[in-house]
């Protein structure tokens, strides 16, 4: 069965063009087709862009376009919610849901941090710990040598050389406190003090005699010198030392510290659960093409996160420290860090380092959005390297290790993030060229 094609008047073509001239898609191919259209209307033909500025103009509000014969045009779907029927209100309640789920996670993965709280406080100063005990085995070390050095130029003796000392402190791990003993006190220890006095000395008359003799109150006066008080080296293992223990202010701030670390460890256990409940409410608003994109960066974003966190850990910790212990042995003070201090110092290094190695899908976002592209990345590639390590500077401490270790890397990823955008380039739409 046929059809024969319907012939329309002047007017009805002219309406449904301007029917057409509504919708924003009316742009680059359709826009040229819809001037083939009204110049074939029998009406004198306008330049291009004063015909459509004149349809667009006229363009009255109306039922949504029709369909014009030759011009097919693909409507993109811009509401979100088009195939739901829940109101604002149900997704609130939606949302609310989502919410509590990840909160009940979070409780249940807290109350199992909290039976590993103690290890997970051992874990986070065992950096700090080691720290100390490096920084009194090398002051164990240069205070014998000053204190060797000062019995050297009384000509007295002492009891070890400085190669044993390091032996000690250094390869066995000891490290000792000097203390000085008198001789009488280890004869009066032994029980020899009561020895007969020698011949030709007068023995002390006794209390009360009622001798008023001189010498006798020249016996009376002290006989002790410091000149004779022997040095005794107490020696114990390092990880025995008091010293290299973190330190509390008040009798809550324990319980403070390990509660925290059971949060910290309630929230990487939930973590997954909790990402899940609140995509599973974020993804019913995204477009297939967009879950696309979360799903593939989301992993990249995640390693990168981890391995800027590790890094910090384990390698920049111990250098920072170090760096920073050196000062109180040159400005001759002794550190007394405190457990809650450290405990912030502690998650924010690690936070700050797996933020930064975010650059390459900062960088690959922004070439997305139009904003730079792989040839600017490169002309500018000073500048960045410059930005890279002022913000190294303000995100770590005050030392020279914590600002190489992560400029470095990020200098790295820099060009990692250069690379990742000329491999995969944003794709430019007709009406970019247009």
């Amino acid at each position: 069965m046929s059809t024969e094609p319907t012939h329309n008047t002047p007017d009805d073509e002219l309406d449904r063009l301007l029917a057409l001239a509504r919708w924003p898609e009316a742009s680059g191919e359709s826009l040229a087709r819809l001037e083939q259209h009204w110049n074939a209307l029998p009406r004198p033909a306008l330049p291009p862009a004063e015909a459509v500025g004149i349809i667009r103009d006229a363009a009255p509000p109306g039922p949504p376009p029709v369909t014009i014969p030759g011009v097919m045009l693909k409507k993109r779907d811009d509401d979100l919610f088009q195939d739901t029927t829940m109101t604002f209100g149900e997704h609130l309640e939606e949302l609310r849901g989502s919410l509590m789920k990840a909160l009940v996670c979070l409780v249940i993965g807290t109350g199992l941090g909290l039976t590993v709280g103690s290890s997970v406080v051992d874990l986070i100063t065992a950096p700090l710990k080691a720290a100390l005990a490096t920084y009194y085995k090398s002051e164990s070390v240069e205070d014998y040598e000053k204190w060797a050095a000062e019995r050297a130029k009384e000509r007295l003796a002492v009891p070890y050389t400085v190669d044993e000392i390091k032996h000690l402190v250094d390869d066995q791990g000891q490290v000792f406190e000097i203390r000085y003993m008198h001789p009488k006190q280890v004869s009066h220890g032994l029980g020899t003090e009561a020895e007969a006095a020698p011949s030709g000395k007068r023995q002390r008359p006794a209390a009360g005699s009622g001798t008023d003799d001189p010498d006798d109150e020249q016996a009376k006066a002290p006989t002790l010198d410091a000149s004779e008080l022997v040095p005794i080296f107490l020696w114990q293992p390092v990880e025995n030392d008091a010293r290299i223990n973190p330190t509390t202010l008040s009798a809550q701030e324990a319980f403070a510290i390990w509660f925290k670390a059971s949060l910290v460890v309630g929230v990487i256990i939930s973590s997954p659960l909790v990402f899940y409940f609140i995509w599973s409410f974020v993804a019913a608003g995204l477009y297939p093409q967009e879950k696309k994109h979360v799903y593939t960066f989301l992993p990249f974003s995640l390693g990168l996160f981890l391995a800027g966190a590790a890094l910090s850990y384990l390698f920049v910790f111990q250098p920072v420290l170090d760096f920073l212990l050196r000062f109180n042995q040159q400005l001759d003070l002794d550190p007394d860090p405190r457990i809650s201090e450290w405990l912030s110092f502690v998650l924010f290094l690690p936070l700050g380092f797996g933020i930064s190695f975010q650059l390459p899908l900062v960088m690959l976002f922004l070439e997305r959005l139009g904003i730079f592209n792989v040839r600017s990345y490169m002309e500018k590639w000073r500048i960045a390297v410059l930005v890279i390590f002022v913000l190294s500077a303000v995100l770590t401490p005050a030392d020279p290790y914590s600002l190489l270790f992560m400029a470095v890397p990020l200098t790295i990823l820099y060009f990692g993030g250069v690379l990742l955008c000329a491999w995969w380039p944003r794709k430019v739409s007709a009406a970019e060229y247009a």
